[in-house]
């Protein structure tokens, strides 16, 4: 397995997919703290671009931080420029799932010339602020669906957890909520969810961000020059529909395209609408041709 040396000497490890040719797609997994493997091949989208799928520090192949503090996403972000100059380019397309959208806006705050395209997957809206949301609305609206009881007792047990395996095991009850179906792709998908997530990199993704750093990041983010594409899915009940506007909102050249049908996870759910999306996006001259 591949790996490159970050600013701290500690080595990181990454998986590339595809042909191996053009402008590397460096693929950030979200979670926070959740192995990568859960991206898969994002629907077949190493078809028509290499994908570098990094494993953040303390997930997959990757080892643990030597300090707490570089689990924080705008120190994550620091991570992806490292890998950005071990790959020799001197600029990236970047694509970011759930929480790891965060991390992507903190690498375009510090690092926007270095990007080509950034492209955010059903984001949350925690760097926007305290905004309100209709990700419970979407799951309420699903009420006669035959998992939802169960996963609505799991979602409201959660915080009451104490133990690992607990939480796994309500991880696993409440994994319908995240998709647009409960059919056997999705099942199969959701199947080592709560086996991925690393409780640690999770606990210090959030940390030592405070008020005057979260604005001046939404402060650079009026900079950025790139195209960015912003997608949400109609049946998203983990982040919803508003983060997504909100987040586009954030940035001057931003794209926002709400897929009908779809939930967290719009590459398991509809890859025949997500794969060509994001292929033209990439694909698109900087005039939009």
């Amino acid at each position: 397995m591949p790996h490159y040396t970050s600013y701290d000497a500690v080595d990181l490890h990454y998986r590339v997919l595809g042909p191996g040719t053009g402008t590397p797609v460096v693929c950030l997994a979200g979670g926070p703290g959740r192995d990568a493997a859960y991206l898969g091949d994002l629907g077949g989208l190493d078809a028509h671009h290499t994908l570098v799928v990094p494993d953040s520090r303390g997930t997959g192949a990757s080892p643990p931080a030597p300090d707490p503090a570089r689990y924080a996403f705008p120190a994550l972000a620091e991570d992806v420029e490292a890998l950005r100059r071990h790959l020799g380019v001197e600029r990236l397309a970047l694509l970011a799932h759930d929480a790891a959208c965060a991390t992507a806006q903190a690498y375009a705050a510090a690092h926007g010339d270095r990007l080509s395209r950034l492209v955010l997957v059903t984001p949350g809206s925690r760097l926007q602020g305290e905004l309100p949301t209709d990700a419970e609305e979407i799951f309420e609206s699903r009420a006669a669906e035959d998992w939802w009881v169960d996963a609505y007792v799991a979602v409201h047990s959660l915080p009451n957890a104490t133990g690992l395996d607990e939480v796994r095991d309500l991880l696993r009850r409440a994994a319908p909520l995240a998709y647009a179906r409960w059919d056997a792709p999705q099942r199969a998908h959701a199947a080592t969810e709560p086996d991925q997530l690393g409780p640690v990199p999770r606990a210090g993704f959030w940390q030592g961000v405070d008020e005057a750093t979260r604005r001046a990041l939404l402060r650079r983010l009026r900079e950025v020059a790139c195209p960015v594409l912003v997608v949400t899915g109609d049946r998203d009940a983990v982040s919803g529909m508003r983060a997504g506007e909100a987040v586009a909102a954030s940035f001057p050249h931003a794209v926002l395209r709400p897929l009908h049908e779809v939930g967290h996870y719009p590459w398991v759910d509809e890859p025949e609408l997500f794969r060509p999306l994001v292929t033209e996006f990439l694909r698109e001259t900087p005039d939009g041709s």
